[in-house]
This record gives C-alpha cells, structure tokens and sequence, in this order.
C-alpha cells in the first residue's frame, strides 16, 4: 500500500482531484489491476448510528460495531469492493484477497488518525459451509465506499474508490466531494424522517414460536438431555446448545433502531449490526472478543460459566461469588481456556494470562472470564489467528468437530453468523473480531433471536433452559421495551 502525505482538504476542489485520480487510472491502465483509493479526514465529533441511520438506504450492505464504555464506534456503507467464499479455506482465500486489494491501493490525508484508512468488515459463519438459502455467505468481506469511526472525542471519515482505466473520474470525484462536505457539517436526520419509510418500532413484536429450540426444533430440554447421553457415553467433553425464538410485528421492523436499544442496555457489550443488502441484517450485543490485534499485541479471552445478577448488592455478591466457586462452571471455563491457549500454541504464541478467572458483569448475567495477550513478533497475522480460534468451545465443545457435528443435528435450524466471528481489519495488520452472540437476525416485520448455553457433566437440562431463558429476557427487555 501507498502512503501519499497529501491533504484531502486542500484537494477540496474539483479540478485537483480529477487531476489526481486521472493519474490513479492511468496507473491502473498500465500494470492491469483496479486501485483502491482510501482518503481520510479527521472532522468534528459525530455518532457513528446515528450517521449510519441517517443516510444509509435499506438496500445497501452496511456494517456498525461500538463498545460504547470505552467511546469507540465504527461503521460502513456501501460496498466499494466485496468478496464471498466458503469451505475450510475460507480464511486463507479472504486475506489474499485483501492482500491482492492492498498492493496497488493508495491512501492520502489523516492515514494514521485513530480508524484511517481502508477497513475491511467482515462476517464468518459459525459452520465453514452456509447452507442454501442463508442469507449470509460463509465468508464475507467488503470495503465500504464510506465508513465513520469515532475513537474517545475524535471522529475519522474515510471514502474509498475503486479506479479503473476506464473509471469516470469526474463523477468519481464528485462522489468524494459530495462525501467531503457531508461529513465536515453532517445534519441529522430527524426522527419522523428516520422513519419515513414506515418502518415499525420495536414495540410492535409479538413472539410466533414456541419456547424450544424454533417452532419446528423440538424441545431444548430434551436437547440438553441427549448431549448429556453423548457425554456420558465418553464421546464429547463439552458442547454448546443454541436456541433460536421468531419474534414478528405488523410491519417492517428498523434494525438500527433495535440496535440503539441494545447499546444503551449493553455499554460494556460490543453492539452491532451487519447487513447484506437485501433485506436481512444480523444485529446483537456480544459480551465475548474473539481477538484484537493492535501495534503487534495480541488479546483475547476464555468466557464461559454465567448466573444471574442480583436483585441488590449483597444478592449479586453472593451470586458472583457462588459462580467462582462452582465446581461445574469453573470446569467449563478452564476447558474453553486451555483450548485457546493450545491453539495459540499451534502458530508459535505464548500467551499471558492470571492463575484465576475473573467476573465479567453484564447488566442482566455474569461470566468466568479469563482475559489471554501474545505478542505477535511479526511472525502471525489476523486471520491466522481468527482461523485457529473460531469456532472455540464457548461456542461449539470439545473435541470440536465430534461437537459441530452433533450440534447441527441436535438443534435442528442452521445458526448461521450466530455464534460466527464479525469484525473487521484495518491496512495495517490490526483490527477486532467479536463472537455473534446475545444477537438477532432481522428480516422485514420477522426478528429471530439466539441464545445458547454450555453443556458438561454437571448440566442439567432445567438450569440450562434457565440460562437461555435470562439470555432471552434480556434481549426481549431491550428489543421490546413497549411490551406488557
């Protein structure tokens, strides 16, 4: 990648940055490949949703993550360039096509600003293979024509452009300027406008299935029951159970006005939203990082074991303290611990972490967490690491594919991004990847919902359903605050 120090805003004018992606093109005409051109701009204090929900148009991909404790929040539209695949080598066929992206791009104005540059968003599904009729491939990536990030009190806008020998340069530039001067006095959209389209609230959802599996999956009881026989049996030590529950309104649902209310009820949860473009968008507040890799540090986490919070203080220390004591739970989190410590093993890292777990507080349940850093050396990149974690045990079991096997045909429904790895990466090797968890996959007036938990010998299929249950109350409480 090339690193031009030009100033964008000095560029503002047309006839400059015709001129400069004229010559863009002509490269492109003479070595015979399309350039990503990535132009930043550091501009005032912006909302990420709130900017995604203003301009985005419902045909559009897009892409939103935000941690909002830590004040940083990423999204995208519009695809400048896309990739889909699937299969075993899915990981590896993605970051050559992001390497074959990156060698003849360009970057220019605010490249090392907190987000500059070119970010690539991306969706894995839980299994290698998306079934037909899923809405998401089982690998996907794209960089988006525009993406805004904020980082503490900083916002960086970024356009990027795909030129061509015979791209239409003026237009390409207009299309920039346009961008330019959208974002350097962006104006809200107001509320009766967000939801011109009639689009329906949240409080409209009605549920439509049944309290298994889906309507057509059985019961997750007896689910539990059957995984407990095939532990028992010596055949798995561990797998996850996923339930999946069809919510339904009178008319079409908005999914970033669902996602504004898991933010506000998850803070210190990753919210996020991905959408394909035609209609369906996958949506949650994940409380699990599957890895972050920034300035050659690697970090992740072992999170498993959950039970409830406390009506008060003294109830909730109790609980907490209950969990860090449990036989069972703390069997599960050092199994899914000891499993991403040997994966990070296999590609060359020695990964850091306490003696003990720590409590990981949400708003409605509390984990074992055991929070994992490596340093890199230059010698592993992102997907690599992506690719020897997910799926990791928290999500499917242990051996994992005498568990992925059993979990597709004990749940009976496809979980496709649920449970799966989205995230995105930046040009620099960096970037975060978070589990599909606490999520929801939004389509027309139809939302339905995940939630799963981990099975061990211990379990029992009334504490187990229990723990879907608070799983599901919380994404209810949030998606349907209007609801009696």
């Amino acid at each position: 990648m090339t690193i031009l120090p030009l100033d964008p805003g000095a560029r503002a004018d047309p006839g400059a940055l015709v001129r400069f992606l004229r010559e863009c093109a002509s490269e492109s005409a003479r070595n015979g490949r399309p350039r990503l051109v990535s132009i930043s701009l550091e501009v005032d204090a912006l909302d990420p949703l709130a900017v995604l929900e203003s301009i985005v148009e419902p045909g559009q991909p897009h892409f939103y993550a935000e941690r909002p404790d830590i004040g940083t929040a990423l999204a995208g539209a519009e695809p400048a360039a896309s990739h889909a695949c699937g299969g075993p080598t899915r990981f590896r066929e993605l970051q050559d096509w992001v390497d074959r992206l990156l060698e003849d791009a360009i970057a220019i104005g605010s490249f090392s600003a907190p987000f500059g540059g070119p970010h690539f968003f991306t969706g894995f599904t839980f299994a290698e293979e998306a079934e037909p009729g899923e809405p998401f491939p089982a690998a996907w990536a794209f960089v988006p024509r525009w993406q805004v990030a904020r980082a503490g009190a900083g916002t960086t806008a970024v356009a990027n452009l795909i030129v061509e020998a015979d791209s239409d340069v003026e237009a390409l530039a207009g299309r920039v300027l346009r961008a330019h001067r959208k974002f350097t006095h962006f104006e809200y959209s107001s509320p009766s406008e967000s939801t011109a389209s009639g689009q329906g609230s949240s409080a409209s959802l009605k549920e439509v299935a049944g309290p298994g599996l889906t309507s057509a999956g059985g019961d997750y009881r007896e689910a539990v029951r059957r995984a407990l026989e095939t532990i028992a049996s010596g055949s798995l030590e561990k797998i996850v159970l996923a339930r999946a529950i069809d919510l339904s309104a009178t008319m079409p649902l908005h999914p970033l006005e669902l996602l504004n209310g898991l933010r506000q009820r998850f803070p210190s949860c990753y919210s996020f939203s991905l959408a394909n473009g035609r209609g369906q968008s996958f949506i949650g507040a994940s409380p699990e990082r599957l890895v972050r890799i920034s300035k050659g540090t690697l970090e992740t986490e072992a999170l498993a074991g959950s039970a409830p919070r406390g009506a008060g203080a003294s109830e909730d220390a109790r609980l907490g303290a209950s969990l860090l004591q449990s036989e069972k739970d703390l069997r599960e989190q050092r199994l899914v611990l000891e499993m991403v410590v040997g994966r990070l093993s296999s590609l060359g890292l020695r990964a850091e972490y306490p003696a003990q777990p720590e409590l990981h507080r949400l708003a409605n349940v509390q984990h074992l967490r055991t929070p994992i850093r490596a340093e890199l050396g230059g010698k592993v990149r992102l997907l690599q690491v992506l690719e020897a974690l997910h799926p990791t045990p928290a999500v499917g079991g242990i051996p994992l594919e005498g568990a992925l096997g059993a979990i597709r045909e004990i749940e009976g429904f496809p979980r496709g991004l649920y449970a799966g790895a989205l995230g995105w990466m930046n040009a620099r090797g960096g970037g975060e990847f978070f589990v599909g968890l606490r999520s929801a996959l939004v389509s027309g007036n139809r939302a339905r919902l995940y939630a799963g938990a981990g099975i061990v010998a211990g379990s029992t299929p009334d504490r187990e359903f229990a723990e879907t249950e608070l799983k599901f109350q919380a994404m209810r409480e949030a998606l349907l605050p209007a609801r009696s």
